[in-house]
């Protein structure tokens, strides 16, 4: 496929998807309904799901489904793939008059035992004040999460995560939680990653992250504006007028959105597998 260098629009990636160089792919989603039935198209490929399923109604996540509905959807794909392989993710918390701590408390609670039988894990994290949603944040009236206000929500979370026998960390957070036994995350995980395709893998940390990210190297194929749910709170959408015309999708183009021209210049990205090849003994 080819991917866009966001920076400049046109220079162009080309980027190998043959299985025998692809370790495993990880799909970001907060309803993967869609794709339930096409995962059969997949079974050359090992990957996992980072499924974001958050407290707010659609003041907040302007066009998702009912979140009843959303539980669903991710009760089912577990069932399809393994708990191992989905992620619940809760993220971002934010506060405000009616998003409250202890809303936050009750309803993680609350999800938390309807997928505890359908997931290993939970990852959380904070708003970040994007200057791209400084609208959004005003109009909304989300606050800054002060140090303590952070403590508390760990504090629960972590003994709601433990009563569900849920693992629990952080995502990009730099905040130490360790004493509640909340670490950081790898959202790309290569230890995932190994269990999953039974192999060992040498890859290295991605230093083009936030220092508190745990990620492993990997290359991003997703596309800003290019998502219509709406969430208010996100910092990869900041023109809704383009959305719409850019999730029109050619299948027959190797982008995500739109067509190659003339003006673009592609270059073919260097794509190795990670995994470590086990030296035969006998």
């Amino acid at each position: 496929m080819y991917v866009r260098n966001p920076m400049n629009n046109h220079q162009v990636s080309k980027i190998n998807l043959d299985p025998e160089v692809v370790d495993c792919i990880v799909f970001w989603s907060k309803n993967p309904k869609p794709m339930i039935d096409k995962l059969s198209s997949l079974s050359n490929y090992a990957y996992y799901f980072q499924f974001t399923l958050n407290p707010y109604d659609n003041d907040i996540e302007t066009n998702l489904p009912p979140k009843a509905e959303i539980i669903e959807t991710f009760k089912k794909l577990s069932d399809l793939i393994g708990a191992q392989r989905i992620i619940w993710r809760y993220d971002p918390v934010l506060l405000n008059t009616r998003y409250t701590i202890n809303y936050h408390i009750e309803k993680f609670m609350e999800i938390a035992r309807q997928l505890k039988a359908y997931t290993e894990k939970v990852t959380f994290s904070f708003i970040d004040f994007y200057k791209k949603i400084n609208d959004n944040i005003k109009s909304n009236c989300i606050t800054e999460i002060t140090f303590e206000e952070k403590n508390i929500i760990a504090e629960n979370f972590s003994k709601i995560a433990s009563e569900n026998n849920l693992l629990i960390d952080t995502c990009a957070e730099d905040i130490d939680l360790s004493q509640y036994n909340i670490g950081h995350a790898r959202c790309i995980d290569d230890r995932l990653i190994a269990k999953i395709i039974r192999n060992n893998l040498s890859v290295e940390k991605d230093k083009n992250q936030r220092l508190e990210c745990g990620c492993a190297v990997s290359i991003d194929i997703g596309e800003y504006n290019s998502c219509p749910n709406g969430c208010i709170y996100c910092y990869a959408i900041y023109n809704y007028n383009l959305v719409k015309n850019n999730i029109k999708h050619n299948i027959l183009s190797p982008l995500l959105i739109g067509d190659i021209d003339s003006s673009d210049i592609i270059n073919e990205r260097k794509v190795k597998s990670n995994i470590i090849l086990q030296k035969d003994l006998f």
